[in-house]
């Protein structure tokens, strides 16, 4: 048997999707593998109970695993545990921006917006006069029109238990009603497709649903003569109330889910037609008593201006799904059943939590000028959809899409993104529990070069170390990785895992202009291994017929080292790119991730932006572009000290593009204003 402590870096710790992934990576193995936190165990392979374990970010945790490949799982699994961005690859939606009729969705200026959602403003209008009912705010945004009063019929069984010869019927009933369910949620709604979002929440709640702590359950009291909408109903009503009993609010809020899919496939077993969300036929705001992921998954989103409920929470997967498709939704609101059953208009401001009962006109006209104010706002953004912005000294800059997987692809275009300054493709190799082929690849890096022709596309070649670890890629246990083994250190180590990814990159710069970026560089040699590695396999690619081009190769300015040799490294790079996260983290010697040093991990510290200068006058001297690709690119106030350090291109997240564009326009010349 062997143990391992380890602090958990998950973001928000085993929530529902990071623990179908790791009860799924879990079953990999044949080794008994169990965690504890404190003086509680639960079984690594079950995601509900891993769930039900209430590990959050920063729990120190301790894994346990007894069987023949005892030490693989322990090592693979804290791998995962231990990686932050464990569950980023799949945070992002994609859909479109809108207004909806009577609503709109806003952000205030300080707040951090859902991905793929940059059409935002502050609200400047004076708060509505007229009383109202607060509940809890879950997605920003204000709407009004009429309600759509959205209740359930109770299910009732007709029979609790079933005959011996009957068992084997009621098994067989059970498992078309919970299949075809789950067929049923994944299929997308009226209207619009269901969001990146929703769709991961839909699928973790179809993994726990054909667990062992679900459908084994339900399974084990039909075989004790339970009938299967009798065992259906129980075995949900347990499992919601075991999640309503944890102390955390996000873990408690996974029991609507729990009843919402209970409900569907029990509603399936007696035959009852369940009211749908997918036949919205008018625009409408949902008033409802309660609603889940499930209840979501087919509804008409282009119809639906807000959504307002008597139960739930910001933590809830309905708040986040509608905050992912811009939607306004109230929450937790304080209104009896009977009231809400003669409700037939109301207005919302998601950001506040008031609702409006029934307003008058007066009110609803009131409300429509704030709406029509803060689509006047949205709408000067997007006239800068297609702008290729230029300071008023006539410099033109490059605001180019950070970028982790082909599903951002069409949020970055709406953006009007001028190129990719970044594409991770540590996210290419994270989907899956093998290292991608080189065929794989390519069909990424060509789709991406061919989608942003004649703009630059900058594919960063794989930065994995011991703070990233990834699957089919065995990572050394390191004191500190993030000075270790990791970004082009490891690539030039593995070249059975470097290579078909320069292969891949080769042939796909014939496809559009496609640049190569390299992380971590802090030596020379680096670079010009690389180079001699790029040129053996475009003579193999032209000896084998294959067609090809060389592309432009740049690297990542991180390091001091890199830093302090910025010009001998200009001689050998075609461009460099700044990613001010880990350059503040090493020149500041702060830890990113500690809180106790969020003071001295700011990009705009003088150290920093010295070293920026530096990198951008080294750049200038060799007549090489230089970006950046950090977060800090997309803050207002950082942009226009980069722009007048000599940075060329900006890169940043989708949603951040367009304000970004308009803080180029109007930023003043050096020494005016």
């Amino acid at each position: 048997m062997l143990e391992a402590q380890v602090i958990v870096k998950v973001r928000e710790g085993l929530h529902a999707r990071p623990a179908v992934q790791f009860a799924k990576l879990a079953r990999e193995f044949d080794s008994a593998l169990k965690i504890g936190r404190g003086d509680t165990w639960a079984d690594a392979k079950s995601a509900v109970k891993l769930i039900l374990l209430g590990v959050k970010h920063d729990n120190q945790i301790m894994l346990r695993a007894e069987g023949e490949d005892e030490r693989e799982a322990i090592d693979r699994l804290t791998r995962f545990l231990s990686d932050a961005g464990a569950m980023a690859q799949g945070a992002a939606d994609q859909g479109a921006p809108a207004v909806n009729g009577h609503g709109t969705a806003n952000r205030p200026s300080d707040a951090q917006p859902m991905p793929g959602h940059g059409l935002w403003a502050p609200d400047t209008v004076a708060p509505m006069s007229a009383s109202a009912l607060r509940g809890v705010p879950a997605s920003e945004g204000l709407a009004f029109g009429s309600a759509l009063v959205y209740l359930r019929e109770e299910l009732a069984v007709d029979r609790q238990f079933v005959q011996q010869h009957e068992i084997a019927g009621e098994s067989t009933r059970f498992a078309a009603a919970l299949e075809s369910t789950l067929t049923a949620l994944a299929e997308p709604g009226g209207g619009a497709a269901q969001c990146a979002m929703g769709s991961e929440i839909l699928e973790a709640i179809a993994q726990i649903a054909r667990g062992d702590d679900y459908a084994g359950a339900i399974g084990d009291l039909i075989a004790a003569k339970w009938s299967a909408a009798a065992a259906t109903l129980k075995c949900g009503q347990d499992l919601a109330f075991a999640f309503e009993s944890l102390t955390d609010e996000y873990l408690r809020s996974r029991a609507d889910d729990i009843r919402g899919l209970t409900r569907a496939i029990a509603a399936v077993l007696l035959g009852k037609q369940q009211r749908s969300l997918r036949d919205i036929g008018a625009p409408s705001i949902i008033l409802a008593d309660e609603l889940s992921a499930p209840d979501l998954a087919r509804a008409n989103w282009r119809n639906i201006l807000g959504i307002v409920c008597l139960s739930g929470s910001a933590t809830s997967h309905v708040a986040i799904i509608a905050c992912a498709h811009g939607i306004p939704a109230v929450l937790g609101l304080p209104l009896d059943k009977e009231r809400l059953r003669s409700v037939s208009r109301l207005s919302m401001d998601g950001s506040s939590g008031d609702v409006w009962l029934d307003p008058s006109d007066e009110h609803e006209n009131e409300m429509s000028r704030r709406i029509d104010a803060q689509r006047e706002q949205q709408s000067g953004l997007l006239a800068y959809r297609h702008v290729e912005p230029g300071t008023r000294d006539g410099r033109k800059i490059q605001v180019a899409a950070n970028m982790g997987s082909l599903s951002e692809l069409e949020a970055a275009q709406q953006a009007g993104a001028m190129g990719v300054g970044l594409f991770r493709t540590e996210l290419l190799f994270m989907e899956r529990q093998r290292v991608p082929t080189e065929d794989e690849q390519y069909e990424v890096y060509a789709r991406l070069a061919r989608a942003f022709n004649p703009w630059s596309v900058i594919i960063r070649t794989l930065d994995a170390g011991g703070d990233k670890p990834l699957p089919g890629i065995r990572l050394p246990k390191e004191e500190n990785p993030f000075l270790g083994w990791r970004g082009i250190r490891m690539s030039l180590d593995c070249p059975e895992v470097f290579e078909p990814q320069l292969r891949a990159l080769l042939r796909a710069a014939a496809r559009g202009n496609l640049c190569v970026m390299l992380p971590m560089v802090a030596d020379l040699e680096e670079i010009r291994r690389t180079k001699a590695i790029i040129g053996r396999l475009a003579a193999e690619l032209t000896g084998a017929g294959i067609p090809h081009a060389i592309p432009k190769l740049g690297i990542m300015i991180e390091t001091p080292a890199a830093v302090l040799t910025a010009d001998l490294l200009a001689q050998e790079a075609d461009f460099f790119s700044i990613g001010t996260n880990d350059l503040t983290q090493y020149i500041m010697a702060a830890d990113r991730m500690n809180p106790r040093l969020a003071s001295l991990h700011k990009t705009g510290h003088p150290a920093v932006i010295q070293a920026i200068r530096l990198v951008c006058e080294a750049a200038k001297r060799a007549s090489i572009s230089v970006g950046v690709c950090g977060e800090a690119a997309s803050k207002p106030h950082m942009i226009p000290i980069f722009v007048n350090l000599g940075v060329d291109e900006l890169s940043m997240s989708p949603n951040s593009i367009l304000r970004a564009k308009k803080v180029v326009m109007e930023m003043q010349p050096p020494g005016e204003g």
